[in-house]
């Protein structure tokens, strides 16, 4: 049986962010894969996680997905020392990767090539205040072009970095003025069915 790690990064803030929309992708995404037959891993950052056990679901799931939303331009910052933790654990025991790729003795190897995630996918699920023309486009001035992609490098490379392929992220933005928060929480099983056909 297939397996899909489903990771919430959310931070809660009493009063002003609670959690409800991350949860509500988290439960989409948990229905869709249960019905599909794939084992559903969960992992609630905030209520704590033992970084050992954390590889372990890392190896054993075939999907994974980081469900965000964006504060100040990237993930809460538990999410940070998630990585720290559960990184160093899969460095230290060689599990997700050997090194940086790189020998003395073959030098065309590169940086970033000594993982051990082949076969695994990476998707991020995220939920923003900045409306989607924010992003890909020159004429704004905050990201003067640059896209989602971008602003993930810091969390996508952690997983190429271990080998894994990285799939373009699903995103719900404009939350608290003009989205359409409904249609994207409607059109998410769309894109889980994507993934499962293989497609980016």
């Amino acid at each position: 049986m297939k397996k899909v790690l489903l990771i919430n990064t959310h931070l809660t803030y009493q009063g002003w962010s609670e959690g409800t929309l991350n949860n509500s992708f988290i439960q989409k995404a948990k229905d869709f894969f249960t019905t599909k037959g794939l084992e559903v891993l969960e992992t609630q950052i905030e209520n704590g996680y033992d970084a050992d056990e954390e590889v372990e679901k890392h190896l054993q799931a075939d999907i994974i997905i980081l469900q965000t939303p964006v504060n100040w331009f990237g993930a809460p910052w538990i999410y940070k020392k998630y990585v720290d933790e559960v990184f160093n654990s899969g460095l230290q025991s060689q599990k997700f990767l050997s090194g940086d790729g790189r020998t003395r003795e073959d030098l065309t190897k590169q940086y970033g090539t000594g993982g051990k995630m082949q076969g695994k996918k990476f998707m991020i699920c995220a939920t923003f205040n900045a409306p989607a023309e924010s992003f890909g486009n020159p004429l704004q001035s905050l990201m003067q072009g640059k896209g989602t992609e971008d602003l993930f490098l810091n969390i996508t490379s952690n997983y190429r970095f271990c080998g894994a392929e990285i799939l373009k992220e699903y995103n719900c933005f404009d939350i608290f003025k003009d989205g359409d928060i409904a249609k994207d929480l409607e059109n998410y099983p769309k894109r889980l069915e994507e993934i499962m056909g293989g497609q980016r």
